[in-house]
């Protein structure tokens, strides 16, 4: 982390690659997993098949099969089709960061369901209580407090000079 990228071509699709699996691996994912992820996400195609993942990642296909599922399940890539075409093709959508914010929202909020329902089950005297209560207390503050989705969405429309939907 932290090498100088080079300037545009190969080189920077190399250099790109490696070094958003470098950050990926260290966040607990594995190093395919990111280069993968890392070549869909600067990839100017409409839509990238697991045979050409494989062959420009140098990864078996298995690998590449069971990643791009991790990668679906997780929100990061979409499945798509071509007319008349049986190969699956992989994308990421253009706003892949915004879509995080949906799904931290509901996990977010199954978090809190759980605490609140575990608060019933606990002893009211014990540590474990304190502990589950500040579960339930930390998500629904992150939940009240934290406008992202909103705020993500007004900071784009700001960028693009575009007027926020909300205005």
């Amino acid at each position: 982390m932290g090498d100088a990228s080079p300037a545009r071509g190969d080189d920077f699709s190399t250099w790109f690659i490696d070094q958003f699996s470098v950050y990926w691996q260290s966040g607990g994912g594995a190093r395919i997993e990111g280069r993968i992820a890392g070549y869909l996400l600067i990839s100017e195609s409409p839509g990238v098949s697991a045979e050409e993942l494989a062959q420009a990642l140098g990864a078996s296909r298995g690998s590449v099969s069971t990643y791009i599922r991790r990668l679906i399940d997780r929100g990061f890539v979409k499945l798509t089709r071509k007319p008349r075409d049986r190969t699956h093709y992989y994308v990421m959508d253009s706003d892949v960061w915004g879509g995080f914010l949906e799904t931290e929202h509901v996990y977010l909020e199954n978090q809190r369901k759980l605490a609140t329902e575990a608060l019933q089950y606990a002893n009211p005297n014990g540590p474990a209580y304190i502990r589950v209560l500040n579960m339930r207390d930390y998500m629904g503050w992150i939940i009240d407090n934290r406008m992202l989705s909103s705020e993500w969405m007004r900071f784009k429309a700001q960028r693009d000079g575009k007027k926020p939907a909300s205005e």
